[in-house]
């Protein structure tokens, strides 16, 4: 029971306003840790999930996440050009 309660704290934690947490990084996932009493670090430099499960995995007692904040690059648009017709 104790462990259910902890893990409700933990998630309540990692989804609680932005002023509870450490944002660091800008990149897709996140490894988000808990720092106890409602506060969290959200480690967010990993290019995917594969690369971000060895932080958390490793005893930092942590989760992988998207990164609630990241915006993907945006790629200029080609023009494209008008086909003539053939007569």
């Amino acid at each position: 029971m104790k462990r259910a309660i902890l893990l409700a704290a933990i998630v309540t934690a990692a989804f609680s306003a932005p002023a509870a947490a450490d944002y660091r990084g800008n990149a897709p996932w996140c490894a988000v840790y808990s720092l106890g009493f409602g506060s969290v670090v959200w480690d967010c430099r990993y290019a995917s999930i594969e690369a971000c499960r060895p932080n958390v995995i490793s005893g930092n007692r942590g989760f992988c996440n998207h990164n609630p904040g990241y915006e993907a690059p945006v790629e200029p648009r080609r023009k494209r050009q008008k086909r003539r017709a053939h007569h």
